[in-house]
């Protein structure tokens, strides 16, 4: 029988294993160099040649124990001091040299501080015997131990695991839910956590518009004549922003699936509106909307009618009813992965209301995190122009933080198709709808009796259009027309401003208008409707509302007298039919007593770039390798540039159906 356990890992006090005795260390040092580990090797080899030269008395002495009747009954453990710093425990074996002989037995075993891994549990009264060495240390761990050393890499993989289940699911949007149920439908045994104190992410707060074609019930009742090979050609189109960019194969799997999931979520409880629209890449009408949930207590959302809810409600009665454990209040802080950069991903650490636990994942971790435009660091590796001062729809409920990008980056995952972050394409930036508060985005308004109002703080003044204002930077000059949107408006929202202490980002823009337009519009200039802890100002000439402009991203006081020019110059401009931006709506002057300020800085919404996945949503490695049993859906995913909800229900099916089961997205 011959242990040989490679040198590549060696305790400062060796550890070694010879002439049938097992050394194993608790509490070592960290391991040493190669040179190190030569000299022990060279020690034992000096002890070999030792013995085997012995006088024949000490021989005979040695071969008439292993004869004795106690020679099969290996001896108890005790504890050796033998080096500084390194508490040991020797255990003896029996010394048979017909079972050890002593020039058979080769080092070296390495150890980890504090646990030795080939051989278990370090017990203070423990016997050691051959079969116990084979079943139970070298055997048991079937070269993982022996050959695959307890070095400092694997030191983040915990010794007690707290939950265990077939896959879990980090995030309960609509990708996560959508994934718990496909896996639970195939026999996998599910916990999906979140952060939060309810479901939903951005989902249940959104209008629950989908994007489903392909030539389904819905387009068929429509009069819509469809198919998935139409839905490839128009998300794949070189001539659309939103699909120039688009991961082709990706596609073809979203196309595949749209019938499929269309008809699935009818069977999860999901209902429909009628009536279909043709958007973004379609050439044809594909875009509908879910019901909004009947019980309004459960429709957490900025405000009633959010359609968002009949999608996000029936897809997790549905995964409970199938025995999914949902888990809230549970964020995760890191996933533990086999090696750093290698191995399979074991599961996760999170962070409970009780504490730090460990979730195991037999067979694989999916991230569903939502997306990555709250972090301000991350989203300036795709745009460095968009510095803090960019809010994001629905961070009041839904923070995207990226969690899930950096800590599956963390294990060595790679980005992809980042040019659709950058392409402005869809509503990953967009003009604000509703001005004088912090999140502004086109289709929320936070109500005061939704539980978000607390944080959202007010609901904003609605924009029917933009005749009725100017915009102006920090610096108090207009940079554009104002009536106008698109690529081009928000490259000039995001052009600098001349502040030499901040080159990046446009800085705050806020709206600036007169009483005459409150008027008009028929808005109310106080609270809940405005915010003014440093989102909306008011003045009763312009250079006092200058003076007072002073929000959390306001850098640099406002020059009264840049503000009196640039509205005068505004004034002008209509009295001449010719304004400096070539704005066309030139009717209303600024210019009765008192004047507001309400900013408008656009609001960012879709995170259109992520993890870089195979066509089964498997995450892949920096050398476009699969990341054994990682997966990711949704937002945290890159691939295209689809606004809506249905490329995270696909993905989210895609991913639960191969970790449960192994099948390929492309044998729907």
């Amino acid at each position: 029988m011959v242990l040989r356990i490679e040198p590549l890992s060696i305790a400062s006090s060796h550890l070694w294993l010879a002439c049938g005795t097992i050394l194993v260390a608790a509490h070592c040092a960290p391991a040493s160099d190669d040179a190190r580990a030569a000299k022990a090797t060279a020690a034992i080899r000096a002890r070999r040649r030792l013995m085997s030269a012995a006088p024949a008395a000490g021989r005979a002495a040695r071969n008439a124990r292993s004869r004795s009747p106690q020679a099969g009954r290996p001896r108890k453990g005790r504890y050796n001091r033998i080096c500084p710093g390194g508490a040991w425990r020797q255990y003896r074996m029996q010394e048979s040299r017909r079972n050890y002989p002593a020039a058979r037995i080769q080092p070296i075993l390495a150890v980890h501080p504090g646990r030795a891994v080939a051989m278990g549990k370090l017990e203070k009264n423990s016997i050691v015997s051959r079969r116990s060495v084979l079943s139970g240390g070298a055997a048991a761990v079937g070269g993982a131990a022996l050959s695959g050393l307890a070095t400092e890499a694997n030191a983040q993989v915990p010794t007690r695991w707290d939950r265990t289940a077939d896959l879990v699911i980090v995030g309960a949007g609509v990708s996560g839910l959508s994934a718990a149920c496909e896996a639970a439908e195939h026999g996998a045994s599910v916990i999906a956590i979140d952060m939060n104190f309810d479901i939903g992410g951005h989902g249940i707060m959104s209008g629950g518009q989908l994007h489903l074609g392909g030539g389904n019930a819905h387009q068929k009742l429509e009069g819509v004549t469809d198919s998935p090979d139409s839905v490839f050609k128009d998300w794949t189109r070189h001539d659309h922003r939103a699909a120039r960019y688009s991961d082709r194969d990706l596609v073809r799997i979203f196309a595949d699936w749209n019938v499929d999931t269309y008809d699935w979520l009818l069977k999860q409880g999901v209902k429909y509106e009628t009536g279909m629209q043709q958007s973004a890449a379609s050439t044809v009408p594909r875009q509908f909307r879910t019901i909004e949930w009947h019980i309004p207590s459960e429709v957490i959302s900025p405000r009633r009618n959010r359609n968002g809810s009949g999608l996000v409600r029936p897809l997790a009665n549905s995964a409970r009813a199938k025995g999914v454990d949902i888990v809230l209040n549970t964020k995760m802080t890191k996933l533990i992965r086999e090696q750093p950069l290698s191995g399979r991903v074991l599961g996760i650490t999170a962070q409970g209301p009780n504490g730090p636990i460990n979730i195991q994942a037999r067979k694989g971790v999916l991230l569903c995190t939502g997306g990555h435009t709250d972090n301000v660091n991350l989203r300036r590796t795709f745009d460095p122009r968009l510095t803090e001062e960019y809010q994001v729809a629905c961070s009041a409920y839904s923070p995207q933080s990226g969690d899930g990008e950096i800590a599956a980056m963390d294990v060595g995952a790679s980005l992809w198709a980042t040019a659709n972050q950058t392409a402005e394409a869809g509503t990953a930036i967009t003009k604000t709808r509703h001005i004088g508060c912090q999140w502004g985005y086109n289709s929320l308004v936070y109500e005061p009796d939704s539980p978000l109002f607390p944080k959202a703080r007010a609901m904003g003044l609605t924009v029917e259009d933009f005749q009725n204002i100017i915009m102006v930077k920090e610096n108090g000059l207009r940079f554009f027309d104002e009536t106008r949107s698109g690529y081009d408006f928000f490259a000039a929202c995001m052009s600098w401003s001349g502040d030499p202490q901040k080159l990046n980002g446009g800085g705050p823009i806020w709206a600036i208008f007169d009483q005459a337009a409150v008027t008009r519009e028929r808005w109310k200039t106080e609270p809940p409707y405005v915010d003014l802890s440093g989102w909306f100002f008011k003045g009763d000439t312009l250079k006092e509302l200058a003076d007072n402009i002073a929000g959390p991203y306001q850098r640099r006081k406002m020059n009264p007298a840049v503000l009196e020019e640039t509205v005068a110059k505004f004034n002008a401009g209509i009295d001449s039919g010719k304004d400096e931006f070539g704005r066309k709506a030139l009717n209303f002057k600024i210019a009765q007593p008192p004047f507001f300020a309400a900013w408008t800085t656009p609001i960012l919404h879709d995170t259109l770039a992520g993890l870089h996945t195979n066509t089964n949503a498997q995450v892949v490695d920096r050398k476009g390798e699969v990341i054994p049993a990682l997966y990711c859906a949704g937002e945290s995913m890159g691939g295209f540039a689809q606004h809506g909800l249905a490329r995270c229900i696909i993905f989210g099916r895609v991913a639960g159906r191969h970790a449960a089961t192994g099948r390929v997205a492309s044998a729907l």
